[in-house]
């Protein structure tokens, strides 16, 4: 679902260290962690950057949920860096599948197979990771209100989550979410600000491509930015970490020049009215698992 040509993950983050990204998004799924971590090692070694100028945020696969198999798997995402630590590392959704090497596991039948799992005792062993400086800090993604809640009121807690990330855009605005993790400290950090690629296998399409919305397309061209600029600055504006995702070095210096210009109040009220609450991501081909997070409104 997330696999880059080989070659394409290494120099991409070199191209955006350079036009001045700090925070690289990535996962052990995505199984190019190896060419990340080269690239910034290398970028490091050449003096542009030095470590703790990047934010390097690593995520739990749901294969991974019981306890005992969380930290050999941050520190498999480690070794595979060339990383001592990593800035945030969050259980990527909430759904646990049968524990093992296959990521998607499936039956004889190519249903998938899942796993009964304690997200409880998942946090627990991430807090372990945290406290053995393995993590700087810990979140979750792709968790709803109820599951937010569970950790938060888990007896013993030792550290919040501190980030959540959701799908997020003028689109699918998530304003109760928002609202929820602003009043307990949790920052929002907003996948698919540009919406998504138009891959019927996992896109719901359905939903309109955002940055063809001719509400935006004006306030581009009012700014002298484009249509992805403006949905980008948004974002930043109310408070949502965005994390774009391009392999084209022209969009990704474009994606980086949004901090020159400022929407108005108007503006923002304007893009916020754009909310159709759609999702493009779905993942409806797990909605029958017993954590589904989106069957809920928040």
């Amino acid at each position: 679902m997330f696999d880059t040509p080989k070659g394409t993950a290494y120099e991409s983050v070199k191209c955006a260290i350079n036009f001045g990204y700090r925070h690289f998004d990535g996962a052990l799924v995505y199984f190019n962690e190896h060419e990340i971590g080269q690239a910034i090692c290398e970028k490091i070694a050449d003096g542009t950057v030095k470590r703790e100028e990047i934010f390097y945020c690593g995520k739990l696969w749901n294969t991974f949920h019981p306890p005992e198999l969380v930290r050999p798997a941050l520190e498999k995402t480690l070794k595979t860096l060339q990383f001592d630590y990593v800035d945030l590392y969050i259980i990527e959704l909430p759904l646990a599948f049968k524990p093992g090497d296959t990521f998607y596991p499936r039956d004889e039948n190519g249903k998938y197979i899942y796993h009964k799992a304690d997200l409880c005792a998942t946090w627990e062993a991430l807090e372990a990771c945290k406290d053995a400086g393995l993590t700087k800090s810990i979140g979750v993604s792709n968790f709803n209100r109820r599951q937010l809640e569970m950790i938060l009121n888990k007896p013993g807690l030792k550290h919040k989550p501190v980030s959540n990330q959701v799908e997020c855009h003028p689109y699918f605005t998530q304003p109760k979410l928002l609202e929820y993790c602003r009043q307990n400290n949790i920052v929002i950090v907003g996948y698919s600000p540009l919406g998504t690629s138009r891959d019927a296998s996992w896109v719901n399409l359905k939903c309109p491509p955002l940055l063809e919305d001719p509400l935006l397309v004006s306030i581009g061209k009012k700014h002298g930015k484009s249509a992805a600029q403006v949905v980008l600055r948004f974002n930043v504006q109310r408070g949502v970490v965005v994390i774009p995702k391009s392999f084209n070095q022209k969009r990704i210096k474009e994606d980086f020049e949004i901090f020159d210009f400022s929407l108005t109040e108007d503006e923002m009220k304007a893009i916020e009215g754009l909310n159709k609450n759609i999702r493009f991501v779905e993942l409806l081909m797990w909605s029958d698992h017993p954590e589904y997070p989106f069957h809920d409104e928040y």
